[in-house]
C-alpha cells in the first residue's frame, strides 16, 4: 500500500470540494447543540460511529473491487435524505475530476460515464483508492478521517475555535479512526458471502433533519 497515495487522498487540500461542506456541524451550529469544543467532539465521535462508518464500508468495498454501480445503489438506499443525496453526487463528482487527474484507471473511467451526474462520494474514493494501489482498510481510513476532519475544520471557521485545540481533537479520536475503519474494511470483505448487506447502514437521523434544514437557507457558509 501507498503510505503517501492515502496522505493525499485524506489531505483536505486534495481538490475535491471537501472544504466547501461542513459534514452538518454549521447546522449543529446554528441549533447549538455544537458550541464549544466538547460539543464539537461529542458531534465529530457521532458521525464517526455513524455516517462514517458507512461512507468506510462503502469506499472500502469499492476498493476490493465490488461492482461500483451496484455501491452506488447501496449508497442511495443508506442515503434517505435528498438534500444528502445531492451532496454525496455532488462531492463525487468533484472527486471523480480530481481521481482520474491523479490516478488514472479504466475503472473511475467507466464510472464517470455511467454515472455522468456523479456517484456517491465515497463510491469514487474508493475507486481511487484501488487505482492508487491502496488496500480496502486504506480506502476506509481516508473516509473515516474525512468524517471528523471536515466538520472539526469547518468548526474553526463557524466558532473561532483554536486550530491547535482541533487537531488536539481529531487526534484523540485517531484511535476510534482506526477501529471504525477496520471494522468497515472487514465488512467489505464479507460482501462475497453475505451480499450488499454485510455493509454497514449506520445512521443519524438528527443529520439527516439538519441537512434539509440547512439546505433551504439562503444564507450560509458551507454548502453543507
Amino acid at each position: 500500500m501507498s503510505r503517501t497515495a492515502l496522505l493525499l487522498l485524506a489531505d483536505g487540500r486534495f481538490p475535491a470540494g471537501g472544504h466547501a461542506h461542513s459534514g452538518g456541524v454549521e447546522a449543529a451550529i446554528a441549533h447549538a447543540s455544537v458550541h464549544d469544543l466538547d460539543s464539537l467532539e461529542a458531534f465529530c465521535r457521532g458521525r464517526l460511529h455513524t455516517t462514517g462508518l458507512t461512507a468506510a464500508g462503502l469506499a472500502a468495498a469499492a476498493a476490493a473491487g465490488y461492482d461500483p454501480l451496484l455501491l452506488d445503489e447501496a449508497a442511495d438506499a443508506r442515503t434517505p435524505v435528498p438534500a444528502l443525496r445531492a451532496v454525496a453526487r455532488r462531492l463525487g463528482r468533484q472527486m471523480m475530476r480530481a481521481a482520474r487527474a491523479a490516478f488514472p484507471s479504466p475503472e473511475l473511467d467507466r464510472l464517470a460515464t455511467e454515472r455522468p451526474k456523479g456517484a456517491h462520494q465515497p463510491i469514487v474514493l474508493g475507486l481511487a483508492a484501488r487505482a492508487a494501489g491502496l488496500t480496502p482498510v486504506g480506502a476506509a481510513h481516508a473516509a473515516a478521517y474525512e468524517a471528523v476532519g471536515g466538520p472539526a475544520t469547518a468548526a474553526v471557521r463557524l466558532l473561532s475555535l483554536d486550530p491547535l485545540d482541533a487537531t488536539r481533537l481529531l487526534a484523540d479520536l485517531s484511535a476510534e479512526v482506526d477501529a471504525v475503519a477496520v471494522t468497515a474494511a472487514d465488512a467489505a470483505a464479507r460482501v462475497a458471502v453475505e451480499g450488499l448487506g454485510a455493509l454497514p447502514s449506520a445512521s443519524a437521523p438528527l443529520l439527516d433533519i439538519t441537512a434539509e434544514q440547512h439546505a433551504a437557507w439562503t444564507m450560509r457558509l458551507f454548502a453543507s
